[in-house]
């Protein structure tokens, strides 16, 4: 259910739709509408792999140390002479890197 401050905001219908695209083909031109539209999709990927790295990193961290080394060894990430926080910031950057491919 929405937010009691949203109910009484009308929705927006198809025609306000093509409204509010008219207008920003007005302003910005036909040759900016792809590079607008790539800048948005690039900062919302970032946005949800930050958030997905920052909700990783909690899992891990919460789990023990000889948890923390098992994925590390089965990730191949060497563990040698690296502290668990150490660990967890290679794990979660690995698995950035995986589910960004």
């Amino acid at each position: 259910m929405l937010p009691l401050s949203l109910r009484f905001l009308p929705s927006v219908g198809g025609y306000e739709w093509l409204i509010i695209f008219l207008i920003i083909l007005i302003l910005f031109g036909a040759k900016k509408l792809p590079e607008l539209a790539r800048g948005m999709g690039e900062a919302v990927k970032e946005f949800k792999r930050a958030s997905m790295m920052e909700l990783s990193e909690e899992k891990v961290s919460s789990m023990s140390e000889d948890k923390v080394v098992k994925i590390a060894k089965e990730l191949g990430i060497s563990t040698e002479g690296k502290s668990k926080e150490d660990l967890v910031k290679e794990i979660v950057e690995e698995i950035a890197k995986s589910k960004s491919k």
